[in-house]
């Protein structure tokens, strides 16, 4: 992965603008221009692309930690010269406050299961005995759950908000039973009571079973037949 390609993943994730981006390079104490930035921003393979260097993308980040976090007191962090993978997601923890269960979560996300003291291996000192570099593919799973969890909710989410239910209300959704269905006289209202036909007080043979009437619901709020 490339350094433009963290630049381009996290403008989007968080809708940050060019003046925004602009002021994410001032907060780290680094005036660049909106030509810079937008070159920097270009696909790789267009023409007017430039190559976002370590350093560059170093002062971004510590821009992203003053701005949500706060500068502290005193001279600015120098930014590192070279990058990896363990440094840029120790910055992106520290700037978005993130414990090790919410990094763990956000990556799990993505389908690929870690766990705590796996995680802590890539926030180990190069040198110590478990110390683990922090490979492309994982720390790609985490941009991308960042991004779903900031911006793009998952396409389960988008079924049930288009269907008007989520999984949360279908739990508290109460079965229907053909007792709640017979058993709702008019006597149990304050309105005044009207006589049903008498072709309407026999037993009518399409009124679902309690089994039934539950699978009916589930159909209706899942959009799809039940066995």
């Amino acid at each position: 992965m490339t350094n433009n390609y963290f630049l381009r993943r996290l403008r989007y994730t968080f809708d940050f603008n060019d003046t925004k981006m602009l002021e994410l390079w001032a907060l780290a104490d680094k005036q660049v221009t909106r030509e810079q930035v937008t070159a920097w921003l270009k696909q790789d393979d267009d023409p007017d692309f430039v190559n976002c260097s370590d350093r560059m993308l170093a002062i971004f980040l510590n821009g992203l930690i003053n701005d949500l976090r706060g500068k502290k007191d005193g001279p600015q962090m120098a930014p590192e010269s070279r990058l990896n993978n363990n440094i840029i997601l120790r910055k992106l923890k520290i700037a978005l406050n993130l414990r090790d269960e919410d990094i763990c979560d956000i990556i799990n996300s993505g389908g690929i299961v870690i766990s705590k003291s796996e995680l802590g291996a890539f926030f180990r000192k190069v040198g110590h005995h478990n110390y683990r570099e922090l490979q492309d593919q994982i720390l790609r799973k985490f941009m991308q759950g960042l991004q779903a969890k900031h911006r793009a909710p998952n396409q389960q989410t988008k079924k049930l908000i288009k269907m008007g239910s989520t999984k949360h209300d279908f739990k508290k959704t109460p079965q229907v039973s053909t007792t709640q269905i017979k058993t709702t006289p008019q006597a149990k209202t304050k309105q005044p009571a009207v006589k049903s036909p008498p072709q309407e007080l026999s037993p009518n043979p399409e009124i679902p079973t309690e089994e039934n009437a539950s699978q009916a619901v589930n159909s209706h709020i899942w959009g799809k037949k039940t066995r």
